[in-house]
Order: structure tokens, then sequence, then C-alpha cells
């Protein structure tokens, strides 16, 4: 869709107030993402995440013998229009297998490194942005629970995993990972990651939980705590939390929009306000949180779960909001074609279309999770192979051509006021 005239300055007036004045670094065109009010900029244009999951990307790039299905992911995606990725940039002690990438405090395996070196030089020739998530909540690649296990066999006395986030041993075992990941230095490229404008953003934890503590107070204090670590190295980049949007004593009138029974220790509104923190973020699986629900009782979750975090983005956190997970399992018992899938994409890229239109805080959408051709093994039902899915391939593809007509549209509208403003008209 192609917005003109007083819709096209509409925009503008809209972004104007919501993101303020363009200069500077960003103007001067370094490649990096920002936040002006809710909205994220590149370049000194808006700029729409439609993106995707990938999270065995490092992985397969440490394998020569694999490095091939990274290039054909971010091939296919790149001319799928989609913008960036969300990946992991951990693997934890043997839980992370023979290529763990910390495989004991402090000590990397350098083949895994280069592996993350060649997911960011490859991403940055398809020109794609990536946010690199830092640990994980839970078991698979170690996570906490392996940084907790660290911290006992140098005899510290831990209750539970949820000491991740108090123990101060174990919080020095996560923060000189960030400080190790941050300052890498990229053995293809040459660029320290905390230069790399290829990043668009780190992510704290791959959706933080602490339900010993349900308050939201104790991961309210983590929160603060990290973020202030990440920006203290690097303050270049984006930071998001990790959250999948569960609300939080902080918002008691939001309560009924949770899914039944998820109180899982997070505070949308509050953990997103803490310092630091740039854009929120929301998960969003009810094929997995309504169990039992017919497919449209499941779409009506859903529409309403994105209004309501779009609304509070806007209004409360003005913050720009990423729907950094989504999805539609083709193993759900009532799943019945890929059409199914299609709606759920479909729903979510209109919320997000229709917000972004208005000068609103969504700003992109990533679906789990992308895979390559012949991997079959790493299916998990959210998979989608583009040039096997056809249909929800032509969905995401739509949705690209769309967002970037709204980021043609403000460009084309700002030219225009500019002409207005010295006489020479617009072209």
């Amino acid at each position: 869709m192609r917005l003109r005239g007083a819709l096209a300055l509409l925009l503008l007036l809209l972004l104007c107030v919501h993101g303020g004045r363009y200069h500077g670094a960003e103007a001067a065109g370094d490649g990096f993402v920002r936040v002006h009010g809710t909205r994220f900029v590149l370049n000194g244009k808006p700029f729409f995440a439609n993106g995707f999951n990938a999270y065995w990307l490092m992985s397969f790039g440490a394998d020569p013998a694999r490095r091939g299905k990274v290039t054909s992911a971010l091939s296919q995606a790149a001319g799928a229009g989609l913008s960036v990725a969300r990946t992991w940039a951990f693997s934890d002690g043997s839980n992370g297998g023979t290529s763990a990438l910390q495989y004991s405090p402090g000590r990397y395996n350098e083949n895994t490194f280069q592996g993350l070196d060649f997911v960011l030089s490859e991403a940055r020739r398809h020109g794609i942005k990536v946010i690199l998530s830092l640990v994980n909540s839970y078991d698979s690649f170690g996570g906490r629970k392996q940084y907790v296990q660290w911290a006992r066999e140098q005899g510290q006395s831990i209750g539970s995993d949820d000491e991740f986030f108090t123990n101060p041993v174990v919080k020095g075992f996560y923060k000189n990972h960030i400080k190790t990941v941050l300052t890498r230095v990229n053995t293809i490229t040459g660029v320290a990651y905390r230069d790399d404008p290829t990043i668009m953003a780190w992510e704290l934890m791959n959706e933080p939980r602490c339900q010993s503590d349900l308050s939201g107070r104790t991961l309210q204090s983590w929160i603060t705590e990290m973020a202030a670590h990440v920006k203290s190295i690097d303050g270049k980049h984006l930071l998001e939390a990790g959250l999948e949007g569960f609300y939080g004593a902080s918002s008691p009138s939001r309560g009924a929009v949770n899914p039944s029974g998820y109180q899982v220790g997070t505070d949308f509104i509050a953990n997103n306000q803490a310092p630091g923190i740039d854009f929120a973020t929301v998960h969003s699986y009810p094929d997995q949180w309504l169990p039992g629900r017919d497919a449209q009782s499941q779409l009506r979750f859903l529409a309403g779960w994105l209004d309501a975090h779009i609304a509070d983005a806007q209004a409360v956190l003005r913050k720009p909001l990423l729907v950094a997970e989504f999805g539609k399992s083709r193993r759900d018992p009532g799943y019945s074609g890929d059409q199914q899938r299609d709606a759920v994409f479909a729903a979510v890229y209109a919320k997000v279309y229709d917000s972004a239109r208005a000068g609103g805080p969504a700003a992109g959408a990533m679906f789990w999770q992308l895979l390559a051709e012949g991997m079959d093994s790493y299916g998990d039902g959210y998979e989608v192979v583009l040039g096997q899915a056809p249909s929800t391939a032509g969905v995401i593809a739509t949705q690209s051509r769309r967002l970037q007509g709204l980021a043609r549209a403000f460009v084309r509208a700002r030219k225009e006021r500019q002409g207005r403003r010295t006489g020479k008209g617009g072209n």
C-alpha cells in the first residue's frame, strides 16, 4: 500500500512527535539502529524490524561442513525482505556440547567464537541486522543453571537456579561473559562487536523468569544492574531485556491480559522502565499458553495480547515495541494446514503495520524460527523453510514490502516538507 498526500504528511508529523529531531551521528549514516521516542531509526530514516529467529546460526557457523546453511538462510531471508535476525551469543558448559562457546567460567572455545564472527560477517553482507542474546533462562545451551553449577563447584552455597540473579559470584561470571562478547574483535571483519553496526541490539536473557519472587523485584534489580554494566562497555548499541511480556505487580489492572497461570516473576511495565533498556519486547505463543482452545480463540487472545502491549508501549513506556518471538506450531493437535500458521502471521503483521502506519510504537515482528533446507532434525513444529512454505513466505514478503513502503513514505513526506520550507518543492 502506498501512502500519499495528507496521509504521508500525517505519518511524518507523528514520527516527528514521537521521534524527535534527526541529527548528529544518525543523519551522518553510521549504520547503527537507534531509538527516537517510540521509533527505531537507521541513518535518519525509520527502521522496521521484519525479522526472524535462528538460534542455531553460531553453531553452524563454527562447522565448515554446515556453514553453507548460514549463508543459505540469510540469503533467503534477505530475498524475502527480512531485516533482522535474532540468535544466541551463548552456549555454556556441557549443555552446550563439544562446541560450547564458554566451556567454563571465562574460558572460551575460539572455534565457536569464530562461528559467531562468520554469522555477523554474513549478516552484514546480506544487509541484515542482528540481535544477540547473551544467556538462556532455560537449561538448553547451559543457561543460568550452568552458571549456578559453576558457582557451586567453586564452593558457593546456592539453593536454586533463581540465585543466578542474586549471587555475587554468579553475577560476576555473567558480567565477564558480557564483557567478553562485547569486546570481541571479529576475526573476519576486524571490527569489535561493540563497534559493529551489524548488531542491532543486545538481549540480557532469553525469556528471563524468576518464580521464587513473583513480585518482579528480583528481576528488576538484576536488569538494572546488568543494563548498567552493558552500557558501561558499549554505548553505541541498543539493549533489551528479553521479556515475554507477562504483566506484574506494577500494573494490576493488566493481570487479566496474562494467560492463566503465567506469573513468572517478570513485570512488563517496570522491567522495561529500568534505566538502560531501550525498547520493549513481547513474545506470543497462544497455542502453548491456551492449550485445548480452538484456532479462533487463540487468535482472539493474540489480538488482545498485542493490543495491550502496543497501548502500554505508547502511553506508559514511550518506547518501541518489538514482537521478538511468535509462531504457530504444526504439531499443535488442532493444526489443519499452513493456512492456520499464515493466519497467525497475518494477525501479528497487521497489528504491527497498523501501529506503525499510525505512528505508534510497534516496530516489527520476528517469527520463530527460520531454517534452511536439509535441517529437518532442528524442526520443532514452528520452523519455516521459506522455499518449502510458499504461502507463509508470501505473507512474510508482503509484510516486508508494506513496511518498506512506510519507510519510503516517510522519506517522501520529509522531502516535501523540506521543499516547502526552501520554496523549491519536493520530488
